[in-house]
């Protein structure tokens, strides 16, 4: 055991870690989730960590030896995929500083254990002095989580990207599947699927400019800031050169917060994410729905859509099937809504100068990016890219369906149509062979009004409405 000290007092450290005091007090301090910090803000806390020793070097405040150590301990993490060493709970008091804390403490235990092994003298690394120069944890937890969510916002877009292009694909498939359109549940014109998947298309599109919106707002950075983004204790020459060295280790395209006070103290940046997602997610439990409601049945059911059957659905119902993969995804729109609150209501309460809520708030975001980038691929690959529409089945709904009769309404009225709805309903006739009989129009108009292309307006029949209007009157 080895003793450690603070501004608190002393607490026995196993030797063998290489975490320290301050890691402790957090695991102790914050008992309320076994979670730990999210991998992908660790691995972005080490490449600022690396980046500030280069800067730090280049601007003559750190020796040669201590920043060469300290990087190669960062890399070593980095490259090892091991985080058994970061203890501290993802939900935490603090704003963060039990994670920077965590961090400075691994990397410069390991850092002078590196040191040892090269056969040198052993060179004493502090966590605060060395590993944290020019920095505090007001800059760095706040790029960190940035970092991290930049991260996890690449691969969401892309399966976005793959669900519009199957729902694009869908929709060049079943481009003239006729199908009854439903407004309030109650049957209204008809329309196709062709229409109907490219209007899902469409909507995700738009999920998509808001994503990259919150994109270019995440790559600002107050990295360089230090406390409350005064930049105190930070040179001139490691804050021009933090942000470039940076990027050249993390891939990413960062810029310095215009603003570095501003940059510290308000939250909107991750209220701008959480929102996109949140209205991604109002999308896909939207269409998730529409899914469950068009393949519902099949027997008792509307019975328009078939979905690929994944799982047996009941216990005891024999040959039951469930549209689990939307369930699935509906359930994870609920939870990135949810989340969605918990980071509009932690935002809101950040009093002057810093955020203390930022640890829920990055958990909360983290979380919905996963899970929806994951529900997103399931949704694809095991339901949208295998659907099938039942086509002679949604024809003859349209043929039997008496609001088709719309198309009356310019050439009979509005009145008349609807009394020929309500006879059609009546005698189980459809309207189309009412108007037949009783010679209303000719007979060629009304096959041509009642063709796909025209009760979907696809065509117009024009020249010949013109006609039988002029007669009628």
């Amino acid at each position: 055991m080895r003793i450690e000290r603070d501004c608190i007092g002393e607490m026995f450290v196993p030797d063998n870690v290489l975490y320290g005091i301050h890691s402790l007090r957090a695991k102790h301090n914050f008992p309320i989730t076994d979670e730990k910090v999210d991998h992908a803000v660790i691995q972005s806390y080490l490449q600022i960590k690396k980046a500030a020793a280069e800067a730090n070097e280049l601007a003559g405040t750190l020796d040669k030896q201590k920043s060469t150590l300290i990087m190669s301990a960062c890399n070593q993490l980095l490259f090892s995929n091991d985080y058994s060493a970061f203890i501290v709970p993802a939900i935490q008091g603090g704003a963060g500083t039990s994670t920077n804390m965590n961090v400075n403490e691994v990397v410069a235990q390991l850092a002078m254990r590196l040191g040892t092994q090269s056969g040198n003298e052993p060179v004493e690394i502090k966590p605060n002095d060395d590993v944290n120069q020019s920095q505090s944890t007001n800059d760095t937890y706040p790029t960190a989580g940035k970092m991290a969510m930049l991260k996890r916002l690449s691969p969401l877009l892309t399966s976005v990207s793959k669900l519009v292009d199957s729902l694009t694909d869908k929709a060049d498939e079943y481009k003239s599947a006729i199908k009854v359109g439903r407004t309030q549940l109650q049957d209204a014109v008809p329309t196709t699927f062709g229409r109907t998947f490219n209007a899902y298309a469409s909507m995700f599109k738009r999920d998509i400019l808001r994503l990259k919106h919150a994109q270019k707002v995440l790559s600002q950075v107050n990295l360089g800031g230090t406390a409350i983004g005064t930049g105190i204790n930070a040179t001139d020459d490691y804050q021009d050169t933090i942000i470039p060295i940076l990027n050249k280790y993390s891939h990413l395209n960062l810029h310095q917060a215009a603003d570095l006070v501003d940059g510290t103290q308000n939250s909107d940046a991750f209220t701008t994410i959480s929102g996109a997602m949140k209205s991604l997610a109002a999308d896909l439990s939207k269409f998730s729905n529409d899914l469950r409601l068009l393949s519902s049945g099949p027997q008792a059911g509307l019975n328009e859509l078939e979905l690929p059957k994944k799982a047996a659905g009941s216990s005891i119902m024999p040959g039951k099937v469930n549209p689990v993969i939307p369930e699935v995804v509906n359930q994870v729109a609920f939870e990135a809504i949810g989340n969605d609150v918990t980071v509009t209501m932690a935002a809101e309460a950040g009093q002057l100068e810093l955020n203390a809520f930022e640890p829920i708030m990055f958990k909360s975001i983290l979380t919905s990016e996963m899970h929806l980038t994951r529900a997103i691929d399931t949704l694809v690959d095991n339901c949208v890219s295998d659907i099938k529409v039942n086509v002679e089945y949604c024809r003859n709904e349209v043929e039997h369906s008496s609001i088709a009769a719309t198309v009356l309404s310019p050439l009979l009225g509005y009145e008349k149509t609807t009394a020929l709805i309500k006879e059609a309903l009546a005698t189980k006739q459809s309207v189309k062979e009412i108007v037949k009989q009783k010679q209303l129009l000719p007979d060629t108009l009304v096959d041509n009004l009642f063709t796909p292309e025209v009760l979907t307006n696809v065509s117009k029949v024009k020249d010949e409405r013109t006609a039988a209007g002029s007669t009628l009157n």
